[in-house]
């Protein structure tokens, strides 16, 4: 990896969540490899989560005196206050000649930054943790502008994209009434398109190339994914294992002795996020499907969602399953003795899985997750998607037939097959030349010749 001599300072501002910070931190550690000094802007409460290496990445954080309110609505509202009561002092703090601040990254979900950015005569870079696709579908579903009319039972053809059909939607297009704050600021990053200096993508360009080669039409974009950590795709950020972040505790020794025992490719590992919170009745349904299916498991429930779980269940599976609280998604991915993702579609995982060449059962729960299930089943052919009822909940028969398709018949060679291609691939995008290799050298270039 060769050092671009140019001394500059970026700043990274992540939105506090630990699917927003993961990836940024890991672009951070890729600036940083390259002789660029970074510094990421968190809250205490985070920071105090975050054991980085002063000598990578040096980590600014924002006092608060009360902890962060639970409500969504006003969390979003709180962390703008805060950030624009502090920025101006944090980038006087870090001013320095030979390393001069230039550029804040910022998470694209913060709209507001691109302007504090500016009247600090900083450049400021829109760092999207989403997929291409989705911005294609705010970009043209935008109920303030909207260029492409929805019924919600309608197909809905967009350019580049395959046909979506309403399951295939984001929640906040086709539920909007149900999220309308949340629905509000997803739409509202069509700003980063106007006033964002740069669009920076966690993704990369064979794996959306339809979708990006449209962009590019409209918009400078620059694809700098898959963002994970470096030991898993092309070694070349020396001990670069882990993120950095884990809000929760993971099982490491538990689940590894477990995995160990196991025959390669005889696990299902089943994860649902941070966030994800499925009803009693699905829970239901979803543990006597992975017992139906005869197949070895480990499933992450957190602790605040064990009180969901059938009565004597965690007894009854011994024999087949571990359940823990949370786990190291990384390490359990790549060991060999897992066959089968049965995942959320959160995009942070969808990466993760594409990158070490895990076929997915697809059970989307909102947001972003069932456009990238469209994907993960129907483009990168790399999943099946589990078939939910009227009622929207998917039975243990349905889960038990679909773990079975992909463990244990042909479809699952095929899956098994795609899913190694795309390993391949993502590793080749972030290696020495590759695409998103590339992008990152070009954005660094233009950072470094700003005045």
């Amino acid at each position: 990896m060769e050092e671009i001599p140019n001394k500059s300072h970026v700043l990274v501002l992540p939105f506090p969540v630990q699917g927003h910070i993961n990836p940024m931190v890991q672009f951070s550690k890729r600036l940083a490899s390259r002789g660029v000094k970074v510094t990421l802007i968190t809250i205490d409460s985070i920071s105090k989560s975050m054991p980085m290496n002063s000598n990578t990445i040096k980590i600014e954080s924002i006092p608060h005196d009360e902890a962060p309110p639970d409500s969504y609505d006003n969390f979003l509202e709180w962390f703008h206050v805060l950030v624009s009561k502090n920025l101006r002092q944090i980038v006087e703090k870090l001013y320095d000649l030979e390393y001069p601040v230039k550029v804040l990254v910022f998470d694209s979900i913060t709209t507001w930054a691109i302007d504090l950015a500016h009247q600090l005569g900083l450049k400021g870079a829109a760092f999207f943790t989403q997929s291409c696709a989705l911005s294609v579908i705010y970009y043209h579903m935008d109920p303030e502008k909207r260029k492409v009319p929805f019924d919600g039972n309608s197909v809905i053809e967009l350019p580049s994209l395959p046909l979506l059909e309403k399951k295939d939607l984001p929640s906040f297009v086709c539920q909007s009434d149900l999220y309308p704050s949340l629905a509000k600021l997803v739409f509202s990053r069509n700003i980063n398109f106007k006033n964002a200096d740069w669009l920076l993508y966690n993704s990369f360009d064979v794996l959306e190339k339809e979708v990006i080669d449209w962009i590019r039409t409209q918009y400078r974009i620059k694809t700098i994914g898959p963002i994970i950590p470096s030991m898993y795709l092309d070694k070349r950020l020396k001990d670069d294992k882990e993120y950095g972040l884990s809000l929760f505790k993971p099982n490491n020794e538990t689940c590894m002795k477990w995995l160990d025992s196991r025959e390669i490719g005889s696990v299902v590992y089943v994860s649902f996020g941070s966030l994800a919170n499925l009803g009693e009745q699905q829970m239901e349904e979803l543990a006597s499907g992975l017992m139906m299916s005869n197949c070895y498991f480990l499933w992450v429930v957190r602790a605040t969602e064990e009180n969901k779980l059938p009565n004597e269940f965690i007894s009854k599976a011994k024999e087949k399953g571990l359940i823990v609280n949370w786990c190291p998604q990384l390490d359990v991915l790549a060991h060999q003795a897992v066959g089968c993702f049965f995942t959320h579609c959160g995009w942070n995982s969808t990466l993760e899985a594409l990158s070490l060449g895990v076929p997915m059962v697809a059970m989307p729960q909102w947001s972003d997750q069932p456009t990238n299930a469209k994907f993960i089943c129907d483009v990168w052919q790399t999943g099946l998607r589990v078939k939910a009822r009227e009622n929207g909940v998917i039975t243990r028969e349905e889960v038990a037939s679909s773990l079975r398709e992909v463990m244990e018949e042909e479809k699952g060679v095929m899956l098994k097959k795609n899913a190694i291609k795309w390993k391949q691939l993502a590793k080749e995008a972030v290696d020495e030349g590759g695409s998103s290799d590339k992008n990152i050298e070009e954005f660094l270039k233009l950072v470094f010749a700003l005045d």
